[in-house]
């Protein structure tokens, strides 16, 4: 700010004064335009930050179009509405979204109903330039909705149609292949499985993971050593039951979720039957429940924290302006190999 300047508020024209730069370049740089070099937008952002530049937030929105937040409607009547590893993802997000000068708005749901009258309220009220996805569906009426508005939104997952569709997603297929092939190095041959949800497009992906690896190893897939729509320790259990009544009864179970695979856990249990022993079982997610059971579950974990991140950068991106195809991410899952498999007995 200038020598005897009586303003409180540093301004664009001191940042820009402080650089040699335009305020037009300054302006871009704090924006996030494509056309301003990343090095330039860095020391921009550093400059402005070190002199405490804020802006005014309702000024930048008329003048832009744009709130600088991202939207995020949490449905309460999911099953995992208060999942374990929500806190973590929601700090992703945030963090993804401060570190660009953005801010995180989120709403709740109570049905499917409310979910869709929430997203046309912040539409037309403007609480958000874009949305992130969490948990797409196969058959997604969220996004319908979302390409029929025009709006911005990123999935964490992936949609048959991906037309309009960027997003970031972690290979739950690949996991369930590589669970598979953990298996059958250890001897097994006999091998169950107790999928997710259908209704997302993950239940479909690790279904195929599944599968994939079987035929791969030139094990015979029994229909009664399947199962689906496990998303709960209750519907894990069930499940379990009903493929260890089968004969011949599998020595492994592979589980697309770990709720699930707790469940496992709880119907061995009532049959005298000793995971990792008598039975093998490894799941996917890496809830912090599969670390307090006896033994711990061999699981393929996520890092939600950093799934958060790069949900809120992409989505970011997409709202300046880049185009969809070049907005496509994917990891790997970390295997995290614990006591819950073993040679069978």
């Amino acid at each position: 700010m200038k020598a005897g300047s009586q303003r409180l508020r540093v301004t664009i024209s001191d940042v820009s004064e402080a650089l040699g730069l335009t305020k037009s370049t300054v302006s871009r740089a704090l924006n996030g335009y494509a056309d301003i070099s990343e090095s330039t937008r860095l020391r921009v952002r550093r400059a402005a930050d070190k002199m405490g530049y804020r802006p005014l937030s309702h000024a930048q929105a008329i003048r832009t179009g744009r709130t600088k937040s991202l939207g995020l409607v949490i449905q309460m009547a999911d099953h995992d509405a208060q999942r374990p590893f929500l806190a973590e993802f929601l700090s992703g997000l945030s963090q993804g979204a401060s570190e660009e000068g953005w801010t995180l708005t989120i709403a709740a749901s109570d049905s499917p109903e409310t979910t869709f009258e929430t997203f046309r309220t912040m539409i037309a009220d403007r609480k958000a330039d874009g949305f992130i996805l969490p948990r797409t569906m196969s058959d997604d009426p969220r996004v319908k909705l979302l390409r029929a508005s025009g709006i911005p939104f990123v999935l964490f997952g992936r949609c048959e149609d991906p037309a309009g569709c960027a997003w970031y997603d972690v290979l739950g297929e690949d996991a369930m292949q590589d669970a598979v092939r953990h298996l059958v190095a250890l001897g097994h041959r006999r091998i169950g499985f107790i999928n997710g949800g259908m209704q997302y497009t993950y239940g479909h992906l690790r279904r195929e993971g599944f599968l994939t690896a079987m035929a791969e190893a030139g094990l015979k897939i029994e229909p009664e050593h399947m199962r689906e729509n496990a998303v709960t320790i209750q519907d894990g259990e069930v499940s379990a039951h009903e493929i260890l009544d089968s004969s011949p009864t599998p020595t492994a179970i592979v589980c697309a979720v770990d709720m699930a695979a707790l469940g496992v856990y709880r119907a061995a249990a009532t049959r005298g039957l000793q995971i990792g022993h008598d039975l093998s079982v490894i799941a996917y997610d890496g809830i912090q429940d599969g670390a307090h059971v006896t033994p711990q579950l061999t699981t393929y974990s996520v890092d939600y924290t950093h799934s958060g991140r790069r949900l809120s950068a992409l989505l970011i991106r997409r709202v300046m302006g880049e185009p969809v195809e070049t907005l496509r991410e994917t990891a790997q899952a970390r295997f995290l190999n614990r006591g819950s498999t073993g040679p069978p007995a």
